[in-house]
């Protein structure tokens, strides 16, 4: 059984007392202070409409090193016709709703509940969690957003409208992180498009280690809009 997460502490169990898919802890808040504690700690909150709150920590682990993400030749086409806009954090709300509402492939519903939806932008409000947005003649065509802190960056979910909107906002994102000398990209869990931009899977003990490195750096926090 998960172990049970009062809300009256930010108290999270040892990682491994993750069950083989993953799951932690149940219950808790999306409290600012917590997510930041669970993030932290390679944990994240993931689970659907009418249900508590889960916390994973799955193991292998998902990730992306900045410098080793894959340019496809379609991308490097679309990045060099320079046809979307692409800026960061101007648009946070409007992106985590479009991920909320893009239909997806094998998926009837959505994980990012309203709940989740308010947190994040707590998150965003607070400096630490920030979005790429990829447009077209104005229009909002693609985008993604996640968590930063220390120099570890969380992926939580993109979304798009146009082919390879969502792909070219993603490598400016990983331009801008790399030359801040963001160490990893935390992808979560293992899916065919991450792997197709460079994603792999490490055992969660040497994400762990790597992930402390990271916040041990300062925080890139505030926004991102303007920051070089």
């Amino acid at each position: 059984m998960p172990f049970e997460i009062s809300r009256r502490s930010l108290e999270f169990p040892d990682l491994d007392e993750a069950d083989e898919s993953g799951l932690l802890a149940i219950g808790g808040d999306l409290s600012i202070d917590r997510l930041k504690l669970a993030y932290s700690k390679g944990i994240f909150p993931w689970y659907e409409k009418g249900m508590p709150i889960l916390w994973w920590s799955p193991d292998p682990r998902m990730v992306l090193f900045p410098d080793k993400m894959i340019i496809s030749h379609s991308l490097k086409q679309s990045i060099k016709k320079q046809q979307f806009t692409i800026t960061i954090d101007t648009a946070f709300e409007e992106v985590i709703k479009n991920c909320a509402k893009t239909p997806r492939r094998g998926e009837k519903g959505t994980w990012i509940t309203r709940e989740m939806k308010n947190a994040y932008s707590d998150l965003h409000k607070a400096g630490f969690a920030h979005s790429a947005e990829a447009w077209l003649d104005g229009e909002l065509v693609g985008g993604l957003y996640g968590v930063a802190i220390g120099k570890a960056y969380f992926g939580e979910s993109m979304f798009h409208h146009v082919t390879n909107a969502s792909k070219v906002a993603f490598y400016h994102l990983v331009e801008k992180l790399s030359t801040w000398d963001f160490k990893i990209i935390d992808a979560q869990v293992y899916t065919n498009h991450l792997e197709s931009l460079g994603g792999e899977m490490i055992p969660r003990s040497q994400y762990i280690q790597i992930l402390e490195k990271a916040l041990l750096i300062e925080d890139v926090s505030g926004s991102w809009s303007k920051r070089e």
